[in-house]
């Protein structure tokens, strides 16, 4: 008999930041014979072993969820991208000890149809397939390459670029000869841009919009701004905004800043920039290119393989601490991708 934990959400928060207290540890015993037995056709037991926590989650915890996606389930698990270990199948593509990347439950083992399941590439660790060439990566390769039409030769910021997806813009835009600005949060975290390759980068803290309107305008050596993807909106996006050249993109990904509020705050209104600039700003979804992710993943693990992507993780230890991994994500304690270490292959 083994034991089978799960994460379960206790309640739904509809502002501030979530705490410890908002989630429960629920235990049970699991038989994994009799599991493996009972499964149906085209099913999979599977073991947990890493579990991505990403920003889009902190919208399923409210009780009214962003438009595109649905609230998490009060009193279940939680789930997520994760890389599991095949324990039993009934599905002719997958045989015990397959890895395979998933969206996993919270939990150390589940049932999971085997059409959910794609084998984890030869040589391609957990952190890499949560990132590079898994829905961070898809991300960051759509929205700049499709929605930020990036050009050889232009000036490219990141905000959040330290971050899972950001990092990865980054190393992108300098894959196709940009020059890239990236703001982040922490002196550690410019020294993990610099080691990545961008040209110039930017600590954002402490500082209001004419400071960091001046520091971008200095980065771009008065040149402006052609792309800009952003992750986080806010003060940042605005001293982005001015920086915006004629015929600018703008590559609306994430608005961390936001995530935690009941109402969103009040900015500078963008239009008189949008019309006289003639800027395209655009929000958009990774599921919006499905049709296109096979052909993308498979540039981005030749990239990454030739060295010219490179792959970053926070690692917590142990399933009970997805939480507190989860917390720390929304306050900006990981450095490239966040990611729960729950169990070693076996």
């Amino acid at each position: 008999m083994s034991k089978n934990r799960g994460i379960f959400l206790k309640g739904y928060v509809d502002e501030g930041l979530p705490t410890e207290s908002d989630f429960k540890l629920v235990e049970e015993d699991i038989d994994l014979k009799a599991a493996g037995e009972a499964l149906k056709e085209g099913e999979t037991l599977v073991r947990v072993l890493y579990l991505s926590v990403d920003p889009y989650m902190r919208g399923r915890m409210k009780s009214v969820p962003p438009s595109y996606t649905t609230s998490f389930a009060l009193n279940m698990p939680l789930m997520g991208n994760g890389v599991v270990q095949v324990v039993q199948s009934k599905s002719p593509n997958f045989t015990a000890g397959d890895l395979a990347v998933t969206f996993a439950p919270w939990k150390d083992f589940a049932v999971l149809p085997a059409k959910m399941l794609q084998k984890l590439p030869s040589g391609i660790v957990a952190s890499a397939a949560l990132s590079v060439i898994g829905m961070v990566g898809l991300t960051a390769y759509f929205g700049l390459l499709h929605v930020g039409q990036l050009k050889n030769g232009e000036t490219v910021v990141v905000s959040g670029a330290a971050g899972a997806t950001g990092c990865i813009v980054g190393q992108i835009a300098k894959i196709k000869g940009c020059k890239v600005i990236g703001i982040a949060g922490s002196d550690e975290k410019l020294s993990f841009l610099k080691e990545l390759g961008f040209d110039k980068v930017i600590n954002y803290k402490g500082k209001g919009y004419a400071e960091l309107f001046k520091e971008i305008s200095e980065a771009t050596d008065g040149k402006g701004v052609d792309v800009y993807f952003d992750n986080v909106g806010g003060v940042i996006s605005d001293a982005v905004y001015s920086n915006l050249n004629n015929f600018a993109r703008v590559a609306t990904c994430g608005v961390i800043s936001a995530y935690n509020e009941g109402q969103l705050p009040t900015g500078p209104r963008v239009e008189p920039a949008l019309v006289s600039k003639r800027i395209k700003m655009q929000g958009f979804l990774v599921g919006d290119f499905a049709s296109q992710h096979e052909a993308a993943r498979g540039e981005m693990l030749e990239w990454f393989k030739e060295g010219k992507l490179k792959d970053k993780a926070t690692i917590k230890e142990g399933l009970e601490n997805t939480p507190k991994a989860f917390i720390g994500l929304l306050q900006g304690e990981n450095i490239g991708k966040m990611v729960v270490k729950v169990a070693d292959p076996q």
